[in-house]
């Protein structure tokens, strides 16, 4: 059993580079095998606060103390374009010390010759390796690569990192944190990337893990399973929930009330004093007798509002999507022995104005494909059913019949947000033009639709330098203004926070038309009524319940 480690973070602060405070005052605990989430809004410095637990950054204000090893996963690992093998990747996430080892053994290796001197220096970092635990290493290596691909190290080391999916990247690098030594964990989004049955298994590995876990996630279902108490920062400064994410909500509502309680007997109580200096200012005018009083009563104003009110609660992120639609003919969606050129076998399926239908199935499948034939208006595309707004669609081969019911204005939302021509655009400039399918807006009105998504602040940034959970907001917003009455949205909530994803439901059970979403969020799933399943053998049936277990 490998000695325990904790965290300990006490009155952290950091101020951003342009002066404004990110967070201050931050003060939690990790304890001895604790599992703790980070949860709160994009942008409120989740990450910012794991690197300065990481070291990465330094502590600007306050003091972070740790003790036993600590394996960090950050939050993207394999970026594209990049050379790394797998043994890269491996020395990255093992301790400092044998990492260095490591490429020193490496480095010996590849200059060694003939010589006496490059055959010394070999040995000397033989031993070196030796030393540092790299034999143990190179088991725990050769056990993750069997693991997760299913073949030896020797086999695997030398692979390029991008070669292997997302999914695999991110559970070879999880399999390697959980089963190495290092006591501690901080993990940056481990579940982004990964299907359902990797989130399955990544929640039963942390439950069942010895190590202290300190973790950011947006997956709700991931939160309910795995978190022992949850971290929330949020309005500048953070506050610790000491039960599950099953029951955050209530308590974050509670400490609102309190708080909003505190700041009213505050707010009272400041009223009292000041009526009171006012009465024995007039009064001591005429009672010298008074003014001794006088000043005691203004000294105990300026004290009390020296320390000033209590805080109030941190503004609700008040994301009101209006997602419109209009009516539509009875049936949204009629399909008839459609056939995904190898993906998927014929089948038939029927959706009716106002079904919310979750398409569900492992990567792969055709799920997307299946989306884009629909956005393209199916096998006939004519002017009723042009699509409004989004990225024009690659041709999606296909047999059989796709049609759209009468009125179907269908929307797609694209999980890549790969659009290009809105980079380089602010988000006034793209509202204020409009394009064919919706009129543009003055700046009033601009910034009145931004608003409801808590798009305001950025009113004036360049789409492309937004936040994923900001750009998928965006464009959930134009598919809004658009008119679209079939919503086909792919993976809509992998990008957002914990308030995006609940406002995106509200807006959604709101919406007068027809949901069809592409999903592996399985909180969100629950509020569909419809589910289709994209199986691994070809066959698309549908399922009375979600059907998660997809291999």
């Amino acid at each position: 059993m490998p000695g325990m480690g904790y965290v300990d973070v006490a009155g952290a602060g950091f101020v951003l580079p342009d002066g404004r405070e990110l967070f201050a005052d931050v003060s939690f605990r990790v304890g001895e095998g604790a599992k703790v989430a980070l949860v709160g809004p994009n942008g409120a410095g989740k990450t910012t606060l794991m690197r300065m637990v990481a070291g990465d950054i330094p502590t600007q204000s306050g003091t972070i103390a740790r003790s036993g090893g600590l394996g960090v996963m950050r939050q993207f690992i394999g970026m594209i374009g990049d050379d790394r093998t797998l043994e890269d990747l491996a020395l990255s996430l093992v301790a400092p010390a044998l990492g260095t080892a490591g490429e020193r053994l490496r480095a010996a290796a590849a200059a060694l010759d003939e010589t006496e001197k490059s055959q010394i220096g070999y040995a000397n970092a033989l031993a070196h390796w030796g030393e540092a635990g790299g034999y143990e290493a190179e088991v725990l290596f050769d056990t993750v690569a069997v693991s997760i691909l299913g073949k030896s190290w020797e086999e695997t080391k030398d692979r390029i990192v991008r070669t292997l999916s997302g999914g695999e990247q991110k559970r070879f690098a999880l399999d390697l944190l959980l089963r190495g030594s290092d006591e501690v964990l901080l993990l940056d989004e481990p579940d982004n990337f990964l299907d359902v049955p990797a989130k399955r298994w990544l929640e039963q590995r942390m439950r069942e893990s010895s190590k202290s876990i300190l973790y950011v996630s947006h997956d709700r279902e991931l939160l309910a399973q795995t978190a022992n108490r949850v971290v929330a920062v949020e309005g500048g400064g953070a506050w610790t929930h000491p039960g599950g994410f099953a029951s955050w909500h209530e308590a974050r509502s509670n400490r609102h009330e309190r708080m909003e309680e505190l700041r009213r007997r505050w707010d009272e109580e400041h009223e009292k004093l000041r009526e009171l200096v006012f009465t024995l200012k007039n009064k001591a005018a005429y009672n010298d007798g008074l003014a001794s009083r006088y000043q005691a009563a203004q000294t105990r104003l300026r004290k009390f509002e020296e320390a000033g009110p209590p805080p109030l609660p941190p503004k609700e992120q008040s994301l009101r999507m209006n997602l419109r639609g209009g009516r539509t003919g009875k049936r949204s969606v009629i399909c008839e022995q459609l056939e995904l050129e190898n993906l998927t076998f014929p089948f038939d399926l029927e959706i009716w104005y106002g079904d919310r239908v979750a398409v569900l199935g492992a990567n792969g499948t055709g799920k997307s494909h299946f989306l884009r034939l629909l956005a393209a208006g199916g096998s006939e595309p004519d002017l009723e059913h042009k699509p409004v707004d989004g990225a024009p669609l690659t041709h999606v081969m296909h047999g059989g019949v796709a049609r759209l019911g009468a009125r179907v204005r269908p929307g797609h939302f694209s999980q890549t947000h790969d659009r290009p021509e809105l980079m380089e655009k602010t988000l006034v400039e793209i509202l204020w033009r409009g394009d064919e399918h919706r009129s543009g807006v003055d700046r009033a009105g601009a910034m009145k639709a931004l608003n409801r998504y808590e798009l305001a602040a950025q009113g004036d940034q360049r789409f492309g330098t937004l936040s994923g959970g900001q750009q998928a907001r965006f464009l959930v917003l134009l598919l809004e203004l658009s008119g679209a009455t079939l919503l086909l949205l792919d993976e809509p909530t992998d990008n957002l926070d914990l308030a995006s994803a609940e406002a995106l439901e509200e807006g959604l059970k709101a919406f007068d038309g027809t949901v069809m979403a592409v999903t592996h969020d399985r909180w969100f799933t629950r509020s569909f009524d419809r589910f289709v399943l994209f199986r691994g053998d070809g066959e698309v049936v549908e399922v009375p319940e979600p059907v998660w277990d997809v291999r």
